[in-house]
C-alpha cells in the first residue's frame, strides 16, 4: 500500500506557482489578459520535472507511471470529446449559427424583458455551444448596443451576458468543464446534467425574476433593433445536439452528428461554403481546443504520479482530519461535499480556470466521494457547479476580462453586477446543507460506457 505523502503535493504546488505567481507579475505591470501570458500546459513542465525526481523507482519505471496516466481511459476519452466539441463549435459558428440563433432571440423578446431575455439568449447560445469564452465574444457586444438604445445600465446588461454564458459552461454537455468533471467522477452527462439542473435552475429563476424587475425599474421601453436577419434552419445544429444528448445517445456520436448536419447546412445555403472549407473549419475547431487537450494530458500525468506517490491519500486524510476536529464523531456525505466544493472553489481562484481547476481535484474529488459516500453524480455537479461560480466573478478571469474590456468597463464594477453566479454559488450550498436534490441509493463509480 502506499504511505500517504504531502511531498507527492510539491509538484501540484510548483505548478500553482508558477502558474498564479507569472499572473501575478504581469498584473502588475498592467499587462492585459494577465493571468493568461504563460500557457498553463507549459507551466506545468517543471513541475512533471520535480513529480518525475521525487518519484521511486528506476528512471524508467517513473516514466512508464506518468506515460500512463497520460493514456487513461478517461483522459484519452476526454481528449476525443474536446476534438470534436471543437470542431462542432467551429462549423456551426462558421454557417452563422451563432448569429441567427441571438437574432432569433432578440426579435422575439418584449421590451420589458430585454434584461432577462439577454439572460435566456446568452445561456441557450452557452449550453448549445459549450463555451462561455465564445459566448461572450458573441453576445456582449450586443449587450452594449442594447443598453445603448433602452438606457438600462451597462454594467447590468453586461453581468446579465456573463451569467448566461457561466449558466451555459455549466450545463452543456459539450463544455469542457462537464467533460472533465464527468469523466473524472466516472459518471454519465445526462445524470450530472439532470443533478446539476435542478440546482441551477432556481438560481436561474431568481435571476430572471432580479433583472426583470431591475429592466422595468430602471430602463426604457424603446424597441430592440434586431442586428440582422436570420434562418432558423441555421439553428438546427443546436437543437439536434441538445436534443440527442437528452435522449442518452453517446456524446461522441452527437458531437458527429452535430458537424454533419452543420456541415450539411452550410453546404446546402451558403454557395462559397465548400468541402475543403468545411474540412479547414473542422480542424479550426481542433485548434482551439489544442490548450485544453494539451493540459488534460499532462494532467493526467503529474495526477498518476502524485497518487503513485501518495499524495492524494495524503491530502484525504488531511481534509477528513479537518472535519473531525469540529466536534464530528462521524463523517457524512455533507461533510465530503464541502470538501470537494472548497477544493475546487479554492483550485479556480488560483488557477483562473474553471476546467484545470476540475482536472487538478478531479482524483482528490472521486476519493472523497468514495470515502465520505457521495453520490459520484453530485461530486461530478459540485465540482462543475463550484468552478464556475468561481470562475464568472473573477475580476482576472477570462470571461470577466473580455466581457470588461468589450464594455469598457471595469472588472471589479462589473463582477459585482454578474448575479448569477452569486446565486448558483448560494443554491449550492443549501442544497449542501439540506440533503437536496435527493438522490437514490448509488454503487461506486465504475468506467461509463455511454458518455452521455
Amino acid at each position: 500500500m502506499t504511505k500517504a505523502s504531502p511531498l507527492a503535493l510539491l509538484p501540484l504546488a510548483l505548478f500553482l506557482a508558477l502558474f498564479v505567481g507569472s499572473g501575478l507579475w504581469y498584473q502588475a505591470q498592467g499587462v492585459e489578459m494577465a493571468f493568461y501570458r504563460i500557457s498553463a500546459p507549459v507551466a506545468i513542465l517543471p513541475a512533471i520535472a520535480l513529480a518525475i525526481l521525487l518519484a521511486r523507482g528506476s528512471l524508467h519505471s517513473r516514466i512508464e507511471t506518468f506515460v500512463r496516466g497520460v493514456g487513461d481511459h478517461t483522459i484519452v476519452t476526454m481528449v476525443l470529446i474536446y476534438l470534436l466539441a471543437g470542431g462542432f463549435a467551429s462549423v456551426a459558428n462558421a454557417i452563422g449559427g451563432v448569429e441567427a440563433t441571438v437574432n432569433f432571440g432578440l426579435s422575439i423578446v418584449p421590451p420589458a424583458l430585454v434584461l432577462p431575455g439577454l439572460f435566456v439568449i446568452t445561456a441557450f447560445v452557452a449550453t448549445a455551444m459549450g463555451t462561455s469564452m465564445g459566448t461572450v465574444a458573441a453576445i456582449a457586444p450586443i449587450a452594449v448596443g442594447i443598453a445603448e438604445v433602452t438606457e438600462l445600465p451597462l454594467l447590468l446588461s453586461v453581468g446579465a451576458v456573463v451569467g448566461g454564458a457561466m449558466f451555459g459552461d455549466n450545463l452543456s454537455i459539450i463544455s469542457d468543464t462537464t467533460i472533465a468533471a464527468t469523466r473524472t467522477q466516472g459518471v454519465e452527462m445526462r445524470d450530472k446534467f439532470r443533478m446539476n439542473f435542478r440546482i441551477a435552475l432556481p438560481a436561474a429563476l431568481l435571476t430572471l425574476v432580479w433583472l426583470y424587475f431591475q429592466g422595468t425599474g430602471l430602463g426604457s421601453s424603446a424597441p430592440v433593433a434586431v442586428p440582422g436577419d436570420y434562418e432558423l434552419v441555421r439553428v438546427l445544429p443546436y437543437i439536434a445536439v441538445l436534443l440527442l444528448a437528452a435522449l442518452g445517445v453517446n456524446v461522441l456520436l452527437v458531437l458527429f452528428a452535430g458537424i454533419l448536419l452543420a456541415g450539411v447546412i452550410g453546404l446546402g445555403l451558403q454557395p462559397d461554403y465548400s468541402l475543403a472549407q468545411l474540412s479547414q473549419d473542422i480542424y479550426a475547431g481542433y485548434t482551439n481546443m489544442q490548450e485544453i487537450l494539451i493540459l488534460s494530458l499532462l494532467i493526467g500525468g503529474l495526477g498518476a504520479m502524485m497518487k503513485e506517490r501518495g499524495g492524494l491519500a495524503w491530502l484525504a486524510q488531511a481534509i477528513d482530519r479537518i472535519s473531525r476536529s469540529g466536534g464530528r464523531a462521524e463523517s457524512s456525505p455533507r461533510t465530503g461535499e464541502l470538501g470537494i466544493s472548497a477544493a475546487v472553489a479554492a483550485t479556480n481562484v488560483c488557477v483562473a480556470n474553471n476546467t484545470v481547476a476540475i482536472l487538478l481535484n478531479g482524483e482528490l474529488a472521486k476519493d472523497m466521494a468514495a470515502r465520505y459516500g457521495v453520490d459520484p453524480r453530485r461530486s461530478a455537479s459540485l465540482l462543475d457547479i463550484f468552478s464556475c461560480a468561481v470562475q464568472g466573478l473573477l475580476p482576472y478571469g477570462a470571461q470577466v476580462l473580455l466581457a470588461s474590456s468589450l464594455a469598457k468597463v471595469s472588472p471589479l464594477a462589473l463582477v459585482g453586477n454578474i448575479y448569477y453566479c452569486w446565486l448558483l454559488g448560494a443554491a449550492a450550498l443549501v442544497a449542501i446543507f439540506l440533503g437536496l436534490p435527493r438522490t437514490a441509493d448509488h454503487t461506486a463509480a465504475s468506467p461509463v460506457t455511454d458518455a452521455v
